[in-house]
């Protein structure tokens, strides 16, 4: 049995609309979050609603690629470099600048029906704080200080993506009744400063009051004082960003506050019994899956149920299986940028003195690669299969006709299968995973840690920390873990920035680093600065595609699979004594069988076999409210970047 608190959440729900007074429940939260005084009557009924709220937050968040809170979708994700496929924001033939175009995750009108959107949570939880000292004064002083700081938690996450989608927003710390000639209840859009110092100073409670960890057993994926620690570095650097910091190359001011706030979380962290979670990559691709029990690493956790019944499942190993293994999706074709990004087995970078091979691009690479990534010849096992060998190679006939070994008809040579379970069931197209999803995780704090000492120039520390993260997947020592030299402080952030790409790869991260560091292009929103590209030198997103290739066959063949017998006998596995061996006796088989060869629908296309190139425009890092908000709300300012309600320019500076 799941002795999990998102099992806990959905048995919660069940309780209450099966309970007496749930007539009276489900109508006080459709009176806009608010509860009546029973709830507070024992901690099992107040543990009801704040679990309630973990739900409206949690409750979509499956997959490792999905982000922002209530929404826990994968659509940023496939914004980077990590998934081809053109969508809207990067789509060239695409323009979005009015009001009608702007996001609609800040919420909707207030209506007499039960809502999910940021407001209504932020209103659930001011209405808890406001009540629970109070309606809940029998409730144990211990109890009360546990659920306040799991809310104060929560409304620090909410104002933070908030903050992240739109800069400044209105700030509300109690429970406001609507109305339309109430003047107090006019709120403008904070700055991101003061929405920051919000965000903080209910970190810093939450931190206060939660325990540095929970029962294992009942309680495990509730907040810790740790996690809250942890969150405030993530703010804090985020804030410290040259998105909303065009200061971040000449004053180190909230690099410092950043790094502090790093340092803290850490020393808590490590007094809390946390840490990076073993010695090897084996260990590191294991942790993934510890399920049902405390990880050292897991900072915070979605924790998810194979329960087919009352249970969030995890989408994502369904997401990434091949369709060899099962009726899946026939998962996820890396891009060959992501391929040729992972550092060799020394550290070093992927070129051509170093050793690297694009074609033979398996050999001699990274531990965290072969973790990461699947590929033709590759073992990646499941419950029903424990020396499962993946092939997706293409051959074609004399007429032309294509063909795909074991039906995987996939757009690259390799595939993601980061997180994926090798004790996975398909007996339901692994529809029913419960393996839980890392939200935070102890060497993403490293890493922040890492990017403040190299905003700050301390070139030593920053070296110590990506230290810390290769010395833990078994690179060696030398030459720095193979980062070799860095000249400035901009070789440091760029250091950095490519470690997160490699280990927080396909964890739902990527976008929040192109977007406050503005990665697109350093073409800016008038009013506002972006030079970050040319400063750390790198190559701009926009104008490069995410590009795919087929692994083919070099002769022509017949409809039968032409290598069915020849590779039989080759399987490459990371964890096997022999793995040198293997990886030598894959390259001679792809020498002597394979070439790339380019895909007939470009990965990024315009919807028929025309690549197209990445085009994101730069108001897009920073939303624009939409037209209806702005219409019921014509207090608040518009984006700059955005028209507003009467089609001006808008006048709400995120850097100022």
């Amino acid at each position: 049995m799941k002795t999990k608190i998102n099992l806990y959440i959905m048995l919660a729900l069940l309780l209450v609309v099966g309970a007496s007074c749930s007539d009276d429940f489900l109508e006080d939260k459709k009176n806009y979050g608010q509860i009546d005084d029973s709830f507070y009557e024992s901690e099992i009924r107040t543990n009801w609603y704040i679990n309630n709220v973990y739900y409206d937050f949690f409750s979509s968040y499956t997959s490792p690629l999905a982000n922002t809170v209530g929404l826990y979708n994968t659509d940023q994700s496939k914004l980077t470099e990590e998934i081809g496929g053109i969508t809207d924001l990067i789509n060239p033939s695409k323009t979005f600048v009015n009001a009608a175009d702007g996001s609609t995750y800040y919420g909707t009108t207030i209506t007499s029906s039960t809502a999910n959107n940021a407001y209504s949570r932020i209103r659930d939880i001011n209405g808890f704080l406001r009540d629970i000292d109070v309606k809940g004064a029998g409730l144990s002083q211990t109890f009360r200080d546990k659920a306040k700081g799991q809310m104060y938690y929560l409304r620090a996450i909410q104002y933070f993506d908030l903050m992240r989608t739109y800069g400044g927003v209105p700030i509300v710390l109690t429970v406001q009744a609507a109305s339309s000639t109430d003047e107090s209840i006019k709120l403008p859009r904070a700055t991101v400063a003061e929405v920051v110092v919000q965000i903080v100073a209910d970190l810093d409670l939450a931190a206060t009051l939660l325990p540095g960890q929970w029962d294992v057993a009942t309680d495990y994926g509730r907040f810790t004082r740790g996690a809250a620690l942890a969150q405030k570095s993530r703010v804090l650097l985020t804030y410290a960003s040259p998105l909303f910091n065009k200061n971040w190359d000449s004053a180190t001011e909230r690099w410092d506050a950043a790094l502090q706030a790093g340092l803290a979380a850490e020393t808590q962290l490590t007094a809390d019994g946390f840490g990076l979670y073993g010695t090897s990559a084996k260990d590191w691709a294991s942790m993934f899956l510890i399920d049902n029990g405390f990880c050292k690493e897991a900072i915070t956790i979605q924790m998810l149920s194979s329960n087919t019944t009352v249970a969030l499942n995890n989408s994502w190993e369904k997401s990434i299986r091949l369709k060899s293994q099962s009726t899946a999706t026939g998962g996820i074709s890396v891009p060959k940028d992501m391929i040729d990004l992972f550092p060799m087995k020394d550290g070093s970078k992927p070129t051509a003195g170093n050793g690297y091979d694009p074609f033979l691009f398996f050999k001699d690479r990274d531990p965290r690669f072969y973790r990461t990534f699947a590929f033709s010849g590759a073992k990646w096992p499941y419950k029903e299969a424990t020396s499962n060998t993946v092939w997706g190679y293409r051959w074609v006939d004399a007429s032309n006709k294509e063909y795909f070994s074991d039906g995987n008809q996939t757009s690259s040579p390799a595939y993601v299968r980061k997180m994926s379970n090798p004790a996975a069931s398909n007996a339901t197209s692994f529809q029913y995973s419960s393996t839980d999803i890392f939200e935070y995780r102890y060497a993403e704090l490293l890493l922040n840690i890492a990017e403040c000492y190299a905003a700050k120039g301390d070139i030593g520390n920053t070296l110590a920390y990506l230290g810390k993260i290769r010395n833990r997947v078994g690179i060696p020592s030398t030459n720095n873990y193979g980062i070799g030299t860095l000249a400035d402080k901009y070789a440091a952030i760029n250091a950095v920035l490519y470690e997160r790409r490699v280990e927080l790869a396909y964890e739902g991260k990527r976008f929040w680093d192109v977007q406050r560091w503005m990665l697109y292009s350093d073409d800016a929103v008038d009013g506002t600065v972006d030079n970050t590209n040319q400063k750390l030198g790198l190559a701009p997103i926009n104008g490069t595609q995410r590009i795919g290739h087929f692994l083919q066959y070099k002769n022509t063949a017949t409809s039968t699979d032409p290598l069915t017998a020849a590779r039989a006998s080759i399987t490459v596995d990371p964890d096997d004594a022999n793995f040198n061996a293997q990886i030598t006796a894959l390259a001679n088989f792809y020498t002597t069988n394979f070439v790339l060869t380019n895909l007939v629908t470009p990965m990024d296309n315009n919807g028929t076999t025309t690549a197209v190139n990445i085009l994101w425009r730069p108001n897009y890092y920073v939303k624009g409210l939409t037209l209806t908000i702005l219409t019921q709300n014509p207090w608040l300012k518009q984006t700059i970047g955005w028209n507003d309600a009467a089609n001006a320019n808008g006048t709400f500076n995120y850097q100022e």
